[in-house]
Formats: structure tokens, C-alpha cells, sequence
């Protein structure tokens, strides 16, 4: 294949999900620097593989290129620490009127869900990205992570199941601080 061609279909095939290519890797890495490694080398086996896809869903693709490219990452770094914040990660969420208690009370909620999903592991966190921020179907998630699809509905679950515990428990803590104040 010539390279301008190659070129062409791997810009038509992979440039239109690179945000998609980002937020999963940054939520399997939980570092910006990281996950945009893993999106370079990613982006790079998929150019090197581009004459290998045969059309179909070009976004279940290179999402699967993402994960690979992520646990391989992920393995050699095990040591890392997987607890960084995620401060900038998500938007806003504008109220009617938002006050600025209302929203450093949204923040607050933003900021405790994050943590709860950094903290989940990464086979329960992947899946909640794929599903509840990339929605994609079930099957397209069994697709990418080469797992069938009961697995990906026990572990969708299991992992909600963990954020509500883990989100459960910080408003408990949070009660118990306002009545002792």
C-alpha cells in the first residue's frame, strides 16, 4: 500500500477517536504524560497495522489498540503510582443558577468520583469508561477487551457496586465531620 494512502485510511479510520483513544488511557494510566505515551504508541501500531483493518467499527479498533497498548504499559510500570488526581479531568456541570457553594459542592462530588474510580482495579474501571463516559454497547465492549459479554456485565456491575460503597462510605465520613462541628 502506498504511503499516502496508508496515510489517508489512517487518518479516516483512527483520527476521528482519539479523544475517545485518550479518556480510556488516561483513566487506565490516571496520568495526563501517560496516556498520551500510550495514545502515540498506540496511534503508531495502528498506522503500522492500518492495512489489517478491513472496515467495519474503526472506534472498537483502535479502543482495543488503546487497551492493549495500555495494559502493556501498565505491566511494565507496575511499580507506578496509580493514585494521581484528577482535578482538571472532567467538566463542569452548570446549574440553573450556580452559586459558589453549588459549585464547589459539584467539584467536590467530581473530584470524590474520580478518586473512586482511580481506585477500583483496572479491569472494573476500563469497563466503567467504556460504558458510562465512551458508551459503547456491551458487545463492543467484550470486543475490546477480548472478554465475553456476561464478564462484562459482572464486572460493570461489581465495579458500580465498589463506587457506590466507596461513595457511600466518604458521605458517611463527611456526616459524621459536620456533626461533630
Amino acid at each position: 500500500m502506498q504511503e499516502r494512502h496508508k496515510l489517508a485510511l489512517f487518518e479516516q479510520t483512527v483520527t476521528p477517536h482519539l479523544r475517545a483513544a485518550y479518556n480510556l488511557a488516561r483513566w487506565l494510566t490516571c496520568n495526563d504524560q501517560d496516556a498520551e505515551d500510550v495514545v502515540q504508541e498506540a496511534s503508531l501500531r495502528a498506522f503500522r497495522a492500518i492495512e489489517g483493518f478491513h472496515g467495519g467499527d474503526s472506534r472498537a479498533w483502535i479502543l482495543a489498540i488503546i487497551r492493549n497498548t495500555g495494559y502493556t504499559w501498565l505491566r511494565r510500570n507496575k511499580s507506578y503510582d496509580l493514585t494521581v488526581s484528577l482535578d482538571d479531568g472532567l467538566q463542569d456541570v452548570a446549574g440553573d443558577s450556580p452559586n459558589p457553594e453549588t459549585i464547589m459542592l459539584k467539584r467536590a462530588d467530581r473530584e470524590a468520583l474520580a478518586k473512586a474510580l482511580e481506585a477500583l482495579p483496572v479491569e472494573f474501571r476500563e469497563v466503567v469508561v467504556l460504558r458510562d463516559m465512551e458508551y459503547l454497547s456491551y458487545r463492543e465492549i467484550a470486543e475490546i477487551a477480548d472478554i465475553p459479554i456476561g464478564t462484562v456485565m459482572s464486572r460493570l456491575a461489581r465495579a458500580r457496586k465498589r463506587l457506590q460503597v466507596s461513595l457511600a462510605d466518604r458521605m458517611g465520613r463527611e456526616m459524621e465531620i459536620k456533626r461533630e462541628l
